[in-house]
């Protein structure tokens, strides 16, 4: 007969394993769409073979995660590929967002549907300018023939349900905003470079003031990798900057970011980190308190920020 003790024990061990293998909230993204807090970056499966890709693929599908997100530059076209095949028999219920670097229009046009091809699909969910980094970058996009007017045709045909860009570049990200008609912004919301880069809030606020629904990227990223480090050193060779995997540092910083007014979080690249994400944020992520953000200011303070403002 079992004691109190071991009652206890029993039920604390039970709790724990069911919350490794919780199932993902949602939140709100647009028109009644709801996407789950942590989305599936098609970087996590490159690199390796096609089996494992469709296994973790079924894997995060199962936990929940209904928001893939991919580019064709990602690993030239290995992670539209690998992705493509792994999620075919998720995609009515999957949401699948694509990007485009190509800023004329006759461009993103031949870029699209090679990626429809390879991703097996007759649309997307969600189609973006990829990696706004520069004013020049907003000039091109806008130009008569540049890729706005392509984009802007494409959601009139039924061929992509919600327009949207990923934002490495404040000033160029308010601009295109207030240009064009778009549905999101996919943009980094990491505590080091909010708090010592200034990057984001405004962002935040202005697709707030627009309507749109706000998509964050680098919620583990610590910094920029050190420039002493070889490339072949990195213990994460998938991410181009260094990210957080200590698991207490990464609950705090996924916290800072889920805590904001975003729908999602695209982890880090590298299956293990995406693993790392999707345990911490099927347990409630409470705000953080003044000594927590101490912690996290301090933990961070030597990392040079991935952006600034």
């Amino acid at each position: 007969m079992m004691n109190r003790r071991e009652i206890v024990i029993g039920t604390m061990a039970a709790a724990a394993a069911q919350g490794a293998a919780a199932p993902l909230p949602k939140r709100p993204y647009k028109d009644g769409v709801e996407l789950s807090v942590i989305g599936f970056g098609g970087i996590v499966v490159t690199a390796m073979p096609q089996s494992e890709a469709d296994r973790r693929v079924a894997a995060a599908f199962d936990r929940g995660v209904n928001y893939y997100d991919v580019a064709p530059s990602y690993a030239a076209g290995e992670a539209e590929k690998q992705l493509g095949i792994a999620l075919k028999p998720f995609r009515k219920r999957a949401f699948l967002a694509e990007k485009t670097q190509r800023r004329d229009a006759q461009g993103a046009q031949v870029e699209f549907e090679e990626s429809l091809r390879r991703l097996h699909t007759d649309h997307f969910d969600l189609y973006q300018f990829h990696a706004v980094g520069s004013m020049e970058d907003v000039e091109k996009i806008l130009a008569p023939g540049g890729a706005g007017e392509y984009f802007v045709k494409l959601k009139k045909e039924g061929k992509v349900r919600f327009l949207g860009f990923s934002a490495h570049h404040a000033e160029a990200a308010l601009k295109l905003m207030d240009a064009l008609p778009l549905d999101s912004v996919l943009f980094p919301v990491n505590f080091a470079a909010w708090d010592k880069g200034g990057f984001g809030p405004q962002i935040l606020a202005k697709a707030k003031q627009k309507g749109m629904a706000r998509l964050a990227l680098k919620a583990m990223a610590l910094g920029q990798w050190p420039k002493d480090l070889a490339r072949a050193d990195r213990k994460y060779r998938k991410c181009w900057y260094e990210p957080v995997d200590n698991r207490e540092l990464a609950q705090l910083a996924l916290r800072f970011t889920l805590n904001q007014e975003i729908t999602a979080a695209i982890p880090p690249g590298d299956e293990r980190l995406f693993d790392l994400a999707m345990d911490l944020a099927a347990a409630p992520l409470p705000k953080l308190g003044p000594a927590e953000l101490a912690e996290l200011r301090s933990r961070t303070a030597k990392a040079e920020p991935i952006f600034r403002a």
